[in-house]
């Protein structure tokens, strides 16, 4: 039956009733299922007011598929009582029948059967009582027959905890007549036509509401992920500023870019494979710029340019190992490189957001990838004091307005400096980002001239991300255990600025 008939045959039976019609039994009058009788409801509901629906719920106890077995057959217990001879049976021999298992518990513990562990031959089972009443199978009788209420709650319920019953909740509506009603169907006009106009056939028709609350359907479009939402915002702030953004598309590096020319020694702890990915293929990286990785080798074993280097016996193959890069600072070092070769030097202001990889213990808050946000400026007497200036108009564009700076080391800047600012959540101060100025050793063997200082900063991506939107996990927004749900609905990201 179509929808249109059934919405023609609920209209007459509404129209015979006295009162009105519930749409359960008005489906099984008609003989279809009861989901057509509710979309004819919601077809006549939607023309306007010519029926009212009220929603109700009803619950109602159903035998399930093994209670109906029980019916037939009898009770797992009633079918080991009759199958025990006046002998007795072996208990492995009751154990392999098709209710065995079920049926010696609960037998037992009606007292119907009783065991006999001394036996020869084995345990031996033997009938207590001369005869039984199976009342399981006669309370799943009494709920066929829909007497249900003859049963007492807890005989319902451990028949429920058996599974031989269910408890169904039942939705139907009460249908009653609006004060449009009428046994006929009227289709309702959903366009205005300039035919319609022309001839004043509008004026006779019915034209449907037209519902300007009703959302349009979402087209289908990929989503951006949180993370690419808030890198965005960062990617916007740089620009605000005047940056430039590097190119960072080589996840592999070798070492000499990513250690050796940020004067970071070959022994360093960063430089274990429990700190850092190898690749085995291809293994190492054989193009260099000869002239610049000598100077390279001799302030780190030698010194220069006012240091004394690290004094050891620094090797081509260590610096030839190739990796998958561990921070985008190799990307500066190569950008600064290409600054130096200028003929004459213009300052710069570089930026890079990308991916960066370490061996990390995976964790809430870590992980084995992640995306590092660095900022570098190259200029002539740059200081301390410009750094924290900078800084402080950066952090202040994400609305990050309290920051303190704390002395720190690393290996390619000095002086260096932590970041901190006060999380207002948390209550307390939180570090957010890295900070120094590039040291001489690492500059000047790339032949930028001694008055360029190059000041820098870095910070990650996931933890602002994290704090944004909410999520205490990063295996939660990274990695393949995230909510896809999550990336549809995830609000467009505005840093409170």
């Amino acid at each position: 039956m179509a929808d249109s008939g059934a919405a023609e045959s609920l209209l007459q039976r509404l129209d015979q009733a006295d009162g009105g019609v519930d749409s359960q039994q008005v489906a099984a009058s008609l003989g279809v299922d009861h989901q057509l009788v509710v979309g004819a409801v919601k077809s006549l509901q939607a023309l306007g007011e010519v029926i009212c629906a009220e929603l109700r719920s009803s619950k109602h106890w159903e035998v399930t598929e093994e209670g109906k077995e029980i019916v037939e057959k009898g009770s797992h217990e009633a079918r080991v009582f009759s199958c025990i001879p006046a002998e007795g049976m072996a208990q492995s021999q009751l154990m392999t029948l098709p209710s065995g298992k079920v049926g010696f518990s609960k037998a037992m513990s009606n007292k119907w059967i009783k065991l006999d562990k001394t036996a020869e031959g084995g345990p031996r089972i033997y009938k207590s009582v001369d005869s039984i009443e199976d009342t399981v199978k006669d309370r799943l009788q009494l709920v066929q027959r829909g007497q249900a209420g003859s049963l007492e709650e807890k005989e319902k319920n451990e028949l429920k905890k058996r599974k031989l019953l269910s408890e169904v909740t039942v939705k139907s509506y009460w249908i009653t007549k609006g004060c449009s009603f009428s046994t006929t169907v009227t289709k309702q006009e959903t366009e205005l036509t300039p035919e319609m106009l022309a001839s004043g056939a509008w004026r006779d028709k019915k034209f449907k509401p037209y519902n300007f609350d009703a959302l349009g359907i979402i087209p289908d479009c990929g989503h951006l992920h949180p993370l690419m939402k808030v890198r965005t915002q960062f990617r916007q702030i740089f620009l605000e500023m005047g940056f430039t953004e590097m190119p960072t598309n080589n996840f592999i590096e070798s070492s000499f870019w990513n250690f050796d020319a940020l004067f970071q020694p070959q022994q360093h702890p960063a430089r274990d494979q429990h700190d850092t990915f190898f690749l085995s293929d291809p293994a190492i990286a054989t193009e260099f710029p000869l002239d610049y990785l000598e100077r390279v080798k001799r302030v780190h074993s030698e010194g220069g340019y006012g240091s004394q280097g690290y004094k050891y016996d620094w090797k081509i193959e260590e610096a030839q190992k190739n990796i998958l890069r561990t921070h985008t600072t190799a990307v500066s070092a190569r950008m600064l490189y290409r600054l130096a070769q200028q003929e004459e030097f213009t300052p710069v202001k570089y930026f890079s957001i990308d991916r960066v990889f370490r061996n990390e213990t995976l964790d809430a808050t870590h992980l084995a990838e992640f995306h590092q946000v660095e900022g570098v400026v190259a200029d002539y007497g740059l200081t301390l004091g410009d750094l924290m200036g900078v800084l402080h108009q950066f952090f202040i564009k994400l609305g990050i307005t309290k920051l303190r700076f704390k002395p720190a080391f690393n290996p390619y800047t000095e002086p260096s400096m932590e970041v901190f600012s006060y999380h207002e959540g948390l209550k307390k101060w939180v570090e957010v980002g890295n900070s120094g100025v590039f040291r001489p050793e690492m500059l000047l063997p790339m032949g930028l001239p001694e008055g360029v200082s190059v000041i820098a900063w870095g910070l990650s991506l996931e933890r602002p991300t994290m704090i944004k939107y909410g999520i205490n996990n990063i295996r939660e927004l990274v990695g393949h255990k995230v909510n896809l749900q999550m990336v549809y609905d995830s609000p467009v990201c505005r840093l409170d600025s």
